[in-house]
């Protein structure tokens, strides 16, 4: 691992109204798309674009996805996924990413998601390769993508 990896990729979005539950909080579920989505971003950070693993015929698929909450967030809140990758087996590897309002810090849930390396053609899971290994190693200490239009707070 890099030293720089104690700065965590972050990824901002907006909360919509309809993923909220008829308590006004976002509906625990919604998690897995928020998880999805702030994944998604990392790996186009970390690897510079989703179809470069895909032109090697490798792609991930996910086996295990835990969530923790700690706080509820709520329409038009924007959070903040903070994510670092975990342990790197040999098929699979585990990110984690803490979820934050943008703004005041409060510290909204966690979760780990385990994704397995699979050959696109065949299905099959295969040995993460070296090249790939170090780029989950390094990670996107420091990159900060935002979709929620966000604001400096004063």
């Amino acid at each position: 691992m890099t030293e720089n990896n104690n700065s965590p990729f972050k990824f901002r979005f907006r909360v919509r109204y309809g993923e909220c539950d008829a308590q006004g909080v976002v509906f625990n579920a919604r998690y897995a798309d928020f998880v999805d989505i702030s994944v998604n971003e990392y790996i186009r950070a970390v690897f510079g674009d989703y179809q470069r693993l895909l032109d090697q015929d490798l792609d991930v698929q996910v086996v295990s996805l835990t969530v923790n909450w700690k706080a509820p967030a709520r329409f038009d809140d924007v959070l903040e996924a903070r994510i670092r990758t975990g342990r790197i087996g040999n098929t699979s590897f585990t990110l984690h990413l803490e979820f934050y309002r943008y703004g005041d810090d409060q510290f909204i849930a966690d979760a780990d998601i385990t994704d397995v390396m699979i050959r696109s053609s065949s299905m099959s899971k295969v040995a993460i390769p070296d090249h790939i290994r170090a780029q989950l190693e390094e990670g996107a200490p420091g990159v900060l993508i935002s979709h929620a239009g966000e604001q400096e707070p004063a």
